[in-house]
Order: C-alpha cells, then sequence, then structure tokens
C-alpha cells in the first residue's frame, strides 16, 4: 500500500465526509478509497471513522491521524511545487471558509482571475457567517471579519474598511438626513446583532467622541439581512463599506455623517495552527487582499469627480 496515497485519501474522506465525494475529488474509484481506508484500520488495529447523521466523521484516534496526515500531504505538495519551480504553477484542491456576504460581493464575482491564474487549482468555497473550528472543518484558510476571538489559529490582517452610516435615498428623504450622530436615536435602524455588531456606536471627530444607541424594532443576525433590511427601506444601518459597496457606487444607498469617524472593520486570513501554510492558501489570502484593498468610491464623490 502506497502509504502517502492512502494518507491523502482519508484525509479527503474527512473533508467531504463521504467515500464517493473523496474519490471524485482524487478522480479514482470508489471502492478503492473503502479498501485503502480498511487497510489502514486493520494496519493500526482501530477504526478511523465512524458514520453519523452527517456521513462519515473520524473516531477520536482518526481524528488524530488527520490532524498528522494532513500536515504529512501538505508538506508533501509542496515540496513538489518546490521541486517543481514557480514556472509550474500551483494545484490540487483549496478549501476556504468564507463568510456570505463578503464572498458574494467581492470574492465570486472576480475569482475567474484567480482561476485563469491557477488552471490547475480547484476552489471549494464553504460559505458561513460562523467561525467553526478550521480542522473540524477540514479547511485549509478561513476568512473572517471583526475582531477575533480565538488565539489559537494563525492570524493574518489582510484589509481594513471604514464602516459608515447607511441607508437609501428614499428612507432619508422620508425620515430627514442626521445632522450628527446623536439624530441616529430617533432614526429607525436594522441593527446586526452578529460578531462585532450591537446597537451602540462610537462616533470620533476632531478630537470629540460621541457614543450613540441605535433606535430600531429590526434586528437581525445575518449581515444579508441587514442588506435586505435597509434596501427595502426598513431602516438606516451602521455598516462596513463592504457589505454595501456595489450600492455605495451606484447610489442605491448613500452615507451620511461622513465626516464622523467610527471604528473600522478588519479582514483575517485564518490558518489552522500546527499545519504548513500552502503555497495555494497564500496565494488566494494574496488575492483576496489585493481584490478587497480596492476603495469604494462613493456615489458623491464619483458625481463631483465627473461633473
Amino acid at each position: 500500500m502506497d502509504r502517502l496515497a492512502a494518507m491523502e485519501m482519508f484525509v479527503r474522506v474527512v473533508e467531504t465526509k463521504s467515500f464517493s465525494a473523496a474519490a471524485r475529488d482524487l478522480e479514482i474509484g470508489q471502492p478503492a478509497v473503502s479498501k485503502s481506508i480498511a487497510q489502514l484500520e486493520e494496519q493500526f488495529g482501530v477504526r478511523l471513522l465512524a458514520r453519523s447523521t452527517r456521513g462519515l466523521m473520524p473516531t477520536e484516534a482518526g481524528y488524530n491521524f488527520y490532524e498528522r496526515a494532513r500536515r504529512i500531504v501538505d508538506e508533501a505538495n509542496e515540496a513538489v511545487v518546490a521541486v517543481s519551480g514557480a514556472g509550474a504553477g500551483i494545484g490540487g484542491r483549496l478549501r476556504v471558509s468564507a463568510g456570505v456576504t463578503i464572498s458574494r460581493l467581492h470574492i465570486i464575482p472576480r475569482l475567474q482571475v484567480f482561476l485563469d491564474r491557477h488552471p490547475n487549482l480547484s476552489l471549494d468555497l464553504v460559505l458561513s457567517d460562523r467561525a467553526g473550528d478550521l480542522i473540524q472543518d477540514g479547511v485549509d484558510m478561513c476568512l473572517r471579519t471583526g475582531v477575533l476571538s480565538d488565539s489559537s489559529v494563525i492570524a493574518r490582517k489582510i484589509a481594513t474598511c471604514r464602516r459608515r452610516v447607511i441607508g437609501t435615498p428614499a428612507f432619508f428623504e422620508r425620515h430627514g438626513l442626521p445632522a450628527t450622530p446623536s439624530d441616529l436615536a430617533r432614526l429607525a435602524a436594522v441593527i446586526y446583532t452578529g460578531p462585532g455588531g450591537g446597537d451602540t456606536c462610537r462616533f470620533r471627530r476632531d478630537g470629540a467622541e460621541i457614543e450613540v444607541r441605535l433606535s430600531g424594532r429590526m434586528r437581525v443576525s445575518a449581515a444579508e439581512a441587514v442588506r435586505a433590511g435597509v434596501l427595502s427601506g426598513l431602516g438606516l444601518a451602521v455598516a462596513s463599506e463592504w457589505m454595501f459597496g456595489p450600492e455605495l457606487v451606484s447610489g442605491d444607498v448613500r452615507a451620511v455623517l461622513t465626516d464622523w469617524l467610527l471604528s473600522p472593520l478588519d479582514c483575517w486570513a485564518l490558518f489552522p495552527t500546527g499545519r504548513m501554510v500552502t503555497a495555494k492558501a497564500r496565494a488566494f489570502t494574496n488575492f483576496v487582499q489585493a481584490e478587497l484593498s480596492k476603495p469604494v468610491v462613493l456615489y458623491e464623490q464619483k458625481a463631483r469627480l465627473s461633473a
């Protein structure tokens, strides 16, 4: 039995939770995958996998083996890349976890450029606003925004975005423009209750600082719901320019109180501790960093420049 090939099969089974999915990824027959895992279990004298309602899951012994096998497979692939030289490019499969909204608006529309640049690479994009366990979820890297709560991961800050007070022109026509942050208390807000959210905001200008509590009948736990609420006129929101990037450019929403500063929002690339950061993960991180670092041009600014 080819030990490295067997390790790669086991890693893919754990990450896909399926013999058949692992076989498709590796472009081999399912019987070969099943036989390889059975041989590993026979050799080690322990069960490595157990069936659950979520598919195949590693046992405690299987999880320990997975962590080490994944590291060995990554290092072997990195060695091949190093020997082949940069001209050979990167390949294989990259599994990335990322937030739903930032992926839909800023990553997926630009992915073709990255995939054209690396034709031998396949991408699994796992969309979730939940910050899960990178190793348990079987991902090479994770993209998250906000304040980090897990100090056990390798983190790299890749971009920073301004936060704004944002609403539709129709909403402000109906309810009036706020002249100061204190005016927000009288205006309906769509309040984000997810990580980094809440109904309290701190504004700063010229050394002065004002803390404001937003008022709103709609509280939501997902960024997509914030977008839907604001775009349908239910209220304004304190949100990042990333969340409303296309609409800030088109003028479908506008930012107000722009002479006041809010704390910015950071985007982080997270990598599992104890595992080598692969060339493909570094390449994708650099690509996303370049894309998210492009500034959002507000509609009012764009109009003035073209006048």
